[in-house]
């Protein structure tokens, strides 16, 4: 049955961000991050919510 998305809590973002990064989708895993730190109260976390899953387009390298 489908949840309503305003009843989700950044713990349910941050447990679908994990999930992403296994399944190595880093763009996604960044905006659920980013959904979980805009819903988190403590500007502490939220930093470190963001530090812990940067945006992957500012932080790609080119290899040869």
């Amino acid at each position: 049955m489908p949840r309503d998305p305003a009843d989700l809590t950044a713990a349910d973002y941050l447990d679908s961000a994990r999930e992403m990064t296994v399944a190595d989708r880093p763009y996604l895993a960044h905006l659920l991050a980013e959904e979980a730190a805009q819903r988190t109260d403590d500007p502490a976390t939220a930093a470190g919510i963001r530090a812990t899953y940067p945006d992957p387009t500012t932080t790609r390298t080119e290899s040869d």
